[in-house]
Order: structure tokens, then C-alpha cells, then sequence
């Protein structure tokens, strides 16, 4: 990595599930417009073409992006309803990859949400959810 994460603002993100855990560490920075995700991109998260794996991605996408909902909503459970995504180009093993989100709805029992994300001033995947506020109809 080309970059210290820690002098850039970084922190690693605290309570990791026992599957985020396996793909990350996943990193946190607090910005002007809200939380950015990031990890490291190794060889672990590669497919046979050497590129990271486009279900990595996603696992990433879903996390992410559930973190800013779940800001969003005062850290009320939520669960993933649906998430849509277009892959725009590669991630590759030494690459810093960052997602941030925008709330583009919030109603009373779902959420709705768009990311971006980046590696540098790259755009590698976007991104649309819904989640819903678990015990709210």
C-alpha cells in the first residue's frame, strides 16, 4: 500500500461480524458528508483472473452501505432488501478500495441509499439498496 490508512484519518472498524471479519479489515474514516469504507484489496479477494472478486465486492457494497443506513437510522437494526449494482471496472491486489453512500430516502420503515465505489479517482462499482427497519411494517 502506497499509504499509511492511519495517517489519512482511517481506523479500523470496530465490531466486525465473524464474516466481515474473514474478508476484511474494513476501514473507517468520518468525513464532511458522512462515514467512508475502505479495505485493502489482497490476493485472498482475487478470482482466477487475478482481479478482486466481483462477490468481494459486493460483500463489501453491503456492508458499507448497511453501516450508513444503519447511521442513518440512529443504529436501529436494519436488513438488506434490495442492492443493485453495476461493476465499472477492476480492483486489484495492492488497491485501496473506498465506498461512501448517500440517504436518498428515508421512510418510515425502509431506506433508500446510492454509493460509489473507488479506488483513487477510479469509479469501480455503484451501487442502490433498500433496507428495511427490522420492526417497523
Amino acid at each position: 500500500m502506497s499509504f499509511d490508512p492511519v495517517t489519512a484519518g482511517w481506523k479500523q472498524r470496530q465490531g466486525q461480524g465473524p464474516f466481515t471479519q474473514l474478508v476484511g479489515p474494513v476501514w473507517v474514516r468520518r468525513e464532511a458528508e458522512g462515514s467512508a469504507y475502505a479495505f485493502l484489496a489482497e490476493e485472498r479477494h482475487t478470482n482466477s483472473r487475478g482481479v478482486v472478486h466481483g462477490g468481494m465486492l459486493m460483500t463489501f457494497v453491503d456492508h458499507a452501505l448497511g453501516w450508513i443506513v444503519w447511521d442513518a437510522v440512529d443504529r436501529m437494526p436494519c436488513a438488506t432488501v434490495s442492492l443493485n449494482h453495476q461493476f465499472v471496472a477492476a480492483a486489484r491486489p495492492g488497491d485501496w478500495v473506498e465506498m461512501r453512500g448517500r440517504i436518498v430516502r428515508n421512510t418510515r420503515s425502509l431506506v433508500f441509499i446510492h454509493g460509489m465505489m473507488n479506488v483513487g479517482d477510479r469509479t469501480v462499482m455503484v451501487a442502490d439498496g433498500i433496507w428495511k427497519k427490522l420492526g417497523v411494517d
